[in-house]
Formats: structure tokens, C-alpha cells, sequence
């Protein structure tokens, strides 16, 4: 039961959100930069404050009270690093393969160009969603009943996140494969399905942080470094980069703000 309540949100934020965002691009077949730009720096600012406010310090939390071992902030670095650089090592793995990709296409035929892009960014979008699903699944894991607190809680508030999140990834894949020919049913159901490996990422993290303390804590980091780069290596620069403006930051501070209100209450 309590796989079937996580598996039930966690389809709701990673296929319906990105499937949503795939259908916003097929409306529309183009995005506003400004309110994207302030949607990713907002859903920044609240993972941020997500993972400084809660994920990371809860184990320190339990250590202080006596329940988890004395080295766990050495087993929560270690574990922020070995996220933050696996995510990295993908994104660099999924850069190259993209860099390769265009090498060799056919300057002349543009929809082929856009076509290959959009299948690109979905592939590069369903090995992010595996540690995003992570991350719900870890947080999660520290509620002592599920069911009770299944709407409440860091494991609700990230699954709202990461959907939000997952919308302008939804419009990068659907726009590319639009204009590239696709058709806009076609495109908008490969979008979503982009999403399914967050339920594997939930499940997995959700199990992993359920066999000992020790495991929960190294789940909780790794995602936390997950996290941490999506924020500080994608959402905040893609963000500046879509609108060179004050407002982008500011935007990132309110979404810090509601964050840290959100895991207070």
C-alpha cells in the first residue's frame, strides 16, 4: 500500500508534470522566456531550501538526539559529493553524445536536426527524472508513517517541486519534436513517458532509505547532491541565461522563503 500511495504521486509529478509541459509546447509551440525563467529560478529556491533545511540536516538532527552514529555528517558529505558528481558525469556524458549527434546530422534538413533534438533532450530528461524520483523517494523515507503524513512533509513538498520543474522540461522535448515533424499526440505522449523513470528513482530511493539509518542517510545525501547540482548546474543558470534581468534571483530568493516555510510548517 504505502508503494502504490508514492508510486500514485510520483506519476502525477513526473509523468503527468512533464507530460503537461509537453502539452503547454504543442499549445503554444513556443515558451515564454520570462515566465520560464522565473519558474525555474522559484522551483530552485525551493529545492535549495529543501535540501539545506531538511534533507541535509535531518540526519545531523537524529545524530544530535542520539539515534544516528557520531560520524554521520562524514557519511552525508560523502554521499552530497557522489550525487552531485554522478549527476554531473551524466549530464557530461549526455553533452558529448548530443555534441556527436549534431556532427554528424545534415545541416540542410532542419526538421531532422529538430526531430533528433527533441529525442536528444528526452533521453537526457528520463536519466534526470531517475535521481529526481530519488530525491521523493528518500524524503519520504524519514516520515515514520507514510500513509499518515502522505501529503505533507519534505517528500510531498519535492514531488510538487520537481513536477513544476518537470513542466518546461516537457516543453523542451515537445517543441523540438513538433517542429520537427512529429505529430503533437505523438510528441506529447513520448514527452510524458520521458517521466516514468521517476517512479523507479522514488521506489529505489524510498527502499534504500528504509533498511538502516546508516542507508538513509547515504539516500538522503545523494540526493541532496542530486539536488544540488540541478540547481546550481541547470535551473539558475538557464534561468540567467533565458532573462538577463534582477528578477530571475529574486525570484529564487521567494522561492527560498517558501521553501524554508514549507518545511517549517
Amino acid at each position: 500500500m504505502e508503494y502504490l500511495a508514492i508510486i500514485v504521486i510520483t506519476l502525477l509529478s513526473g509523468v503527468i508534470g512533464t507530460g503537461l509541459g509537453g502539452l503547454i509546447g504543442a499549445i503554444l509551440r513556443r515558451e515564454s522566456n520570462k515566465i520560464v525563467s522565473l519558474l525555474l529560478s522559484f522551483a530552485a529556491g525551493i529545492m535549495l531550501a529543501v535540501v539545506c533545511f531538511d534533507l541535509m540536516s535531518r540526519p545531523i538532527t537524529m545524530m544530535r538526539k542520539g539515534f544516528f552514529p557520531p560520524y554521520t555528517p562524514i557519511i552525508v558529505v560523502i554521499s552530497v559529493i557522489f550525487g552531485y558528481c554522478v549527476i554531473y558525469l551524466l549530464n557530461f556524458l549526455i553533452d558529448k553524445f548530443a555534441d556527436g549527434r549534431s556532427v554528424h546530422s545534415n545541416d540542410k534538413n532542419n526538421d531532422r536536426n529538430l526531430l533528433i533534438t527533441g529525442l536528444i533532450m528526452m533521453i537526457a530528461i528520463a536519466l534526470h527524472n531517475l535521481p529526481e524520483g530519488m530525491v521523493i523517494g528518500a524524503s519520504y523515507a524519514l516520515e515514520p508513517d507514510l500513509l499518515a503524513n502522505l501529503f505533507t512533509g519534505s517528500g510531498f513538498i519535492m514531488a510538487i517541486v520537481i513536477g513544476l520543474h518537470n513542466i518546461p522540461e516537457g516543453m523542451a522535448v515537445s517543441v523540438p519534436l513538433i517542429s520537427g515533424g512529429m505529430g503533437k499526440i505523438k510528441a506529447v505522449l513520448l514527452t510524458a513517458l520521458s517521466g516514468l523513470p521517476t517512479v523507479l528513482g522514488t521506489i529505489l530511493g524510498y527502499a534504500l532509505g528504509g533498511i538502516n539509518d546508516v542507508m538513509l542517510t547515504l539516500s538522503l545525501g545523494f540526493a541532496s547532491g542530486a539536488m544540488l547540482y540541478v540547481v546550481f548546474g541547470e535551473l539558475l543558470p538557464e534561468s540567467l541565461l533565458m532573462w538577463k534581468s534582477k528578477l530571475p534571483a529574486f525570484s529564487l530568493f521567494i522561492g527560498l522563503l517558501t521553501g524554508f516555510l514549507l518545511v517549517i510548517f
